[in-house]
């Protein structure tokens, strides 16, 4: 059976809400206008520090304030699970594929703690067997470490990559 890897944020869930939530808490603490949802879908997909790169720079706030903004970010992250959802045929497409005897994992540029909770808390937690989050690593995607992680954990047999943006496929690419 195959060994197949997943991206999170976008291919299995819609978090863009609770990100965008949870960017707003982090801009009104600063005294910072906010960002919208559209600029937080835009943002997302690099991992959490190029986000608040990106969601830095659109709020025009200096460099200096990154380290602080990023803390801030990451100190809610984990409990920003309420508004995301699973998209339409997800669970039903992931109890296929176990029942088949496909091996599944994650593999996200989310951090480990808040990928984790957004699986228990969508209930999804229970189809993968790991979770390769943007710091289990010192790489990040596009790298391929993560993923090449993420098909290592699954043992042996065929590679699918899932995935929904550019990011993702070069990462693909990147592991051949």
């Amino acid at each position: 059976m195959a060994r197949i890897v997943f991206d999170l944020d976008g291919t299995l869930i819609d978090s863009a809400r609770d990100i965008h939530a949870l960017a707003n808490r982090v801009l009104m603490d600063e005294g910072a206008a906010p960002i919208t949802l559209d600029q937080t879908r835009q943002f997302v997909g690099n991992g959490a520090p190029t986000f608040v790169t990106r969601m830095r720079s659109a709020c025009n706030l200096p460099e200096d304030s990154h380290d602080r903004l990023l803390s801030a970010f990451l100190a809610g992250y984990s409990n920003a699970v309420d508004q995301t959802e699973v998209f339409p045929g997800v669970e039903d497409a992931l109890v296929a594929l176990v029942a088949a005897g496909h091996r599944l994992a994650i593999c996200t540029n989310k951090p480990l703690v808040p990928a984790q909770a957004v699986l228990t808390h969508t209930g999804l937690a229970r189809f993968f067997e790991t979770v390769i989050g943007g710091d289990s690593l010192a790489q990040v995607k596009p790298d391929p470490a993560p993923l090449i992680a993420g098909f290592e954990a699954l043992g042996t047999g065929p590679k699918i990559y899932v995935g929904d943006s550019d990011v993702d496929a070069v990462t693909a690419q990147r592991a051949k």
